[in-house]
């Protein structure tokens, strides 16, 4: 299988994503964690180019080049061949974050979001897992975190509503395949809300 899993900064998606992953090497099963932008080595040298610096760095539509871009290279290092082998893909967001981000709340770049996905990814995953909090929780908990990958963190609070707003869409626009996981509560919690939709 490939599962992903998406929502706004802060909203705890890598570490539910890290304990599915743990979970299902539990049972037995061959799972690569990887996570975007990165999860190959030329990936996780355009995230830094995505993630740090201040929050008007890039524009939306070099944004979206970017991510692609990383994409493109996670897709035909990583996930491609893990899957090609039998075992199972668990990411750290994939094309609904450019969807959301850049499609939607950076910019209204849905189109071409989906037109570069077309021509360059063309893959979706089997599950994706929307952890949905609210944005002023999820935001005071990236501050927390701290560090250097605070770009999109920085956009504010009223982006990360715009982000969580999209997210929560996703949802209804793809049913078959996104499902909305309540993020609130401890994390052994959220976790079981993941493996019962799973």
């Amino acid at each position: 299988m490939f599962i992903s899993f998406e929502g706004i900064d802060g909203c705890g998606k890598s570490t539910q994503a890290g304990l599915l992953a743990e979970a299902l090497r539990s049972a037995g099963h061959d799972v690569v964690l990887t996570r975007e932008p990165g999860g190959s080595q030329g990936a996780e040298e355009i995230r830094r180019l995505l993630v740090e610096g201040h929050g008007e760095r890039w524009s939306a539509e070099t944004e979206c080049l970017l991510f692609t871009a990383a994409r493109r290279d996670h897709l035909e290092r990583t996930i491609r061949p893990a899957l090609a082998r039998g075992g199972t893909v668990v990411t750290d967001r994939f094309a609904d974050s450019t969807r959301v981000y850049q499609g939607a709340a950076r910019g209204d770049l849905r189109d071409m979001v989906d037109r570069l996905h077309a021509l360059m990814i063309a893959t979706e995953p089997d599950r994706t897992f929307v952890i949905d909090l609210d944005a002023a929780t999820a935001l005071a908990r990236g501050h927390a975190r701290g560090g250097v990958e605070d770009r999109f963190e920085s956009l504010g609070l009223g982006f990360q509503e715009r982000l969580a707003r999209g997210f929560r869409a996703l949802a209804l626009e793809y049913p078959d395949r996104v499902r909305l996981i309540d993020g609130n509560g401890a994390p052994e919690d959220v976790a079981a809300r993941v493996k019962a939709a799973l």
